[in-house]
């Protein structure tokens, strides 16, 4: 009995060192980028910049214009022979597990038609698409080629929005959902680098101007907080405050989307004083703001006042969307409803896709079939 123990003992040590080994031995995931003309570009570079990363390994880099490539390249410290000219060449000679976009929303629809054959994930920027129709096409690649197709989102990776979740759907502390109040944006996109300002502000290259750009944020929020459910109707009315900056597209937007029992309002704009993502979540018995990444105000049914609390950036399944793209590629989480999956995704796109009709149509209600 007593050797029947040791060698237990023993089985259960070799076990663990094994385990401890595969973990010690994993190798970071090999990520292409596309692109260098989003401002959001920067959050990808940071981690390039890291020699030694565990979970990820950024392999090659694909941009055809040689002066922003330079450009980032310097401000970053990474070495020109990253950069490739093409997409094809720099997926064919580096062979990334995936891809993340940081060119235009309208080129979304091409990275896909280039990595999902090859099998290779794609994670764009917000949002998916320019059109339901693109989206649906990529929609169908992905799953033809069984490729994990995310969209990521800053809020995505704030605690609060995390906390406002667990209380408001999963412990249901302020009743069932009745309204919810999204806010983002920021005093405009003109200060920012001119190769994202030429395409932001073009209706084909984004699809509109502040209401794909912010609106998406409410409605991928929305449909997450409202467990994939699609709304009846969507409203939107659109503003150009600043057409002599802001010629081609709207600058200011307020989406309306009716629910059975719920009502969202999504005010996106780029003439905020300030910049600004917060939320209103209102239940039956009670609310849950989020005022940033972190703070929050909240009120249940038995509290006299409103009460402040902080979240933390642990609130977040993970706090980057790099670590969380290696976690789905490595199977060892899944985005299936979340706030970045496709099935969430696709939703955001119809919302955008009949808000844009309605704004035509001066605010008339589009009803989703």
């Amino acid at each position: 009995m007593k050797h029947l123990k040791i060698s237990l003992i023993l089985i259960i040590l070799v076990i663990s060192n094994l385990e401890l080994s595969a973990q010690t031995t994993k190798k970071p995931l090999r990520i292409g980028v596309v692109g260098l003309v989003h401002s959001h570009v920067g959050w990808i570079l940071n981690r390039a910049k890291k020699t030694g990363d565990p979970d990820i390994e950024v392999v090659g880099i694909a941009e055809p214009n040689r002066e922003v490539a330079e450009r980032y390249m310097q401000r970053y410290g990474l070495p020109m022979s990253l950069v490739y000219s093409t997409v094809e060449e720099m997926l064919d000679k580096t062979k990334p597990d995936a891809v993340t976009a940081f060119n235009e929303i309208s080129n979304h629809i091409n990275v896909v038609k280039l990595c999902a054959p090859r099998g290779i994930h794609v994670m764009v920027e917000k949002p998916l698409a320019v059109s339901i129709d693109q989206a649906r096409q990529m929609e169908a690649l992905a799953k033809k080629h069984k490729i994990h197709l995310l969209t990521n989102y800053e809020t995505t990776w704030y605690g609060s929005n995390h906390k406002a979740y667990q209380i408001a759907v999963k412990d249901g502390a302020i009743g069932p959902i009745r309204r919810i109040v999204v806010h983002d944006g920021h005093d405009g996109p003109s200060r920012m680098n001119k190769e994202f300002v030429a395409w932001l502000t073009d209706p084909v290259t984004n699809g509109a101007g502040a209401l794909f750009d912010f609106g998406c944020y409410g409605a991928n929020l929305a449909t997450w907080l409202l467990k994939g459910e699609r709304p009846t109707t969507v409203s939107a009315v659109t503003l150009q405050i600043k057409p002599d900056v802001y010629p081609k597209v709207d600058d200011d937007a307020t989406i309306v989307l009716t629910y059975p029992k719920t009502q969202v309002v999504i005010q996106a704009s780029w003439n905020w004083p300030f910049s600004r993502k917060d939320m209103e979540v209102y239940g039956e018995t009670g609310y849950v703001f989020t005022l940033d990444g972190t703070r929050m105000r909240i009120r249940l049914k038995d509290d006299k006042t409103e009460q402040t609390a902080e979240a933390a950036k642990t609130d977040a399944p993970v706090t980057d969307p790099f670590d969380y793209l290696a976690q789905v590629v490595r199977g060892e989480t899944k985005s299936v409803d979340d706030l970045s999956s496709l099935q969430v995704n696709m939703i955001v796109m119809e919302i955008l896709d009949a808000a844009r009709r309605s704004a035509k149509e001066g605010g008339k209600p589009i009803a989703l079939k």
